[in-house]
C-alpha cells in the first residue's frame, strides 16, 4: 500500500513539475501602459450635445490593445496656461507611472491675444518644458505634438499655414529636451491640401441648415473635426507613433478587415 501511495505521489511530483515547466514557455502578459492626452478642443471628448463634432482623441483610443488605457483630459478652450491654472495638470503628474505616456498638443488657444488663454511666447515654451520635464521625473515617457491645422486655403487652393509661431516654439523644444515630436501641423496640412478646398469640408465639422439636430441652422467650422477628420488625425499620429520606433507601437492592434460583406448576414 505504501509503496503504490509513493508512486503516486511521485507521478503527481512530476506531473507537477511538468506543468511548471510548460508554464514557465507562455509568455508574460504586457504590463499595462497608460496614454495621457493634454490638449485643446481638437484632442478632446465631446458632449452629445457637440456631435457630430468630434476630437481626434476619441478614436485614437479604439486603435490600442487591452494592455493600454487612453486617459483623455483634453478640454475644450484649454491652453498651457489655463490647464495649469486650472490644475488639470497635476492630477495627470501625480498619477503617472513608470512607461506611461502623455501626448502634450497645445495652441490653439494659447496663441491667440485676444483670449483670456493666451499664453506669450516665453511662457508657452516654458510650460511646455514643465510638461516634460514632469512627466519624465515620474519615468514616463512625453511625447509632443505642434497644434493641428485648421482648414484654410489661399485663392489659389494651396493651403495656409495657421500656427506658424507656436508650432515652431514646440519642435523648438522637442529638440531642446530631445523628447519625441508628432509635427501634426505639417502632417495634417498634407493631408488637407490632398482633399483640397471642397473635399476638405468633410473632415471638419461642416453641416447644412436641418442636416443635423445639433446644428438646426447649420454649422461651417474649420477648427473642429467630424467623425471621420477625427479619425484621419488619428491615424497620423498613429502613423508617427510607428515611425519614431516609440514602444507603444507595439501595443496597436493589428487586426484584419473583411474585403466583403456576407450578404446573408444578419
Amino acid at each position: 500500500m505504501n509503496s503504490r501511495f509513493l508512486s503516486v505521489a511521485a507521478a503527481l511530483g512530476l506531473l507537477s513539475l511538468l506543468c511548471l515547466a510548460l508554464l514557465s514557455f507562455i509568455p508574460a502578459a504586457p504590463a499595462k501602459t497608460r496614454v495621457y492626452l493634454i490638449g485643446d478642443s481638437t484632442m478632446a471628448i465631446k458632449q452629445v450635445k457637440a456631435y457630430p463634432e468630434t476630437g481626434w482623441g476619441m478614436p485614437f483610443t479604439a486603435f490600442f490593445d487591452e494592455s493600454v488605457t487612453v486617459d483623455n483630459r483634453a478640454q475644450n478652450g484649454r491652453s498651457t496656461k489655463t490647464f495649469l491654472a486650472e490644475n488639470r495638470w497635476q492630477p495627470v503628474a501625480s498619477e503617472l507611472r513608470e512607461g506611461d505616456y502623455v501626448f502634450i498638443q497645445f495652441g490653439h488657444n494659447d496663441e491667440v491675444p485676444t483670449k483670456a488663454s493666451y499664453t506669450p511666447e516665453a511662457d508657452f515654451t516654458a510650460n511646455l518644458k514643465r510638461f516634460v520635464s514632469e512627466t519624465r521625473s515620474r519615468k514616463a515617457q512625453p511625447v509632443l505634438l505642434t497644434p493641428v491645422a485648421r482648414r484654410k486655403f489661399d485663392a489659389a487652393g494651396k493651403v495656409e499655414e495657421t500656427h506658424a509661431a507656436y508650432a515652431e516654439l514646440v519642435r523648438a523644444v522637442a529638440r531642446e529636451t530631445n523628447t519625441p515630436l508628432i509635427d501634426l501641423d505639417a502632417r495634417s496640412q498634407v493631408l488637407l491640401q490632398q482633399f483640397g478646398p471642397e473635399n476638405s469640408k468633410l473632415l471638419f465639422n461642416y453641416l447644412a441648415p436641418g442636416e443635423h439636430p445639433n446644428y438646426p441652422d447649420g454649422r461651417e467650422d474649420n477648427t473642429h473635426f467630424s467623425e471621420l477628420g477625427a479619425r484621419r488625425m488619428a491615424e497620423l499620429v498613429l502613423a508617427d507613433i510607428r515611425d519614431l520606433r516609440l514602444g507603444l507601437a507595439e501595443r496597436i492592434v493589428q487586426g484584419t478587415v473583411k474585403k466583403a460583406v456576407d450578404p446573408q448576414a444578419r
